[in-house]
């Protein structure tokens, strides 16, 4: 998807664990639970949050059960 969207830069983490807020198994790494989740973080320009953020819902309605969830804030200023 970021490629299509041709967004370059992200940050990765893998082995994250958790529980989302809407519903859904908690993801922990552990026997009882053991599915993890994973991060992607990015900067990109205004024009590219709306059809990132498309592009996310609609993969999150295909997905329901994995909960696909995306989170924006302002960048006041980076170097």
């Amino acid at each position: 998807m970021f490629e299509k969207l041709n967004i370059r830069g992200f940050t990765r983490w893998t082995e994250l664990t958790g529980r989302g807020s809407m519903d859904g198994n908690p993801h922990m790494k552990t026997h009882t639970w053991p599915e993890q989740n994973t991060a992607r973080m990015t900067i990109v320009e205004d024009e590219k949050v709306d059809p990132a953020l498309a592009a996310i819902k609609r993969m999150d309605e295909v997905n329901k059960d994995v909960g696909i969830r995306a989170f924006v804030w302002n960048i006041e200023n980076m170097y």
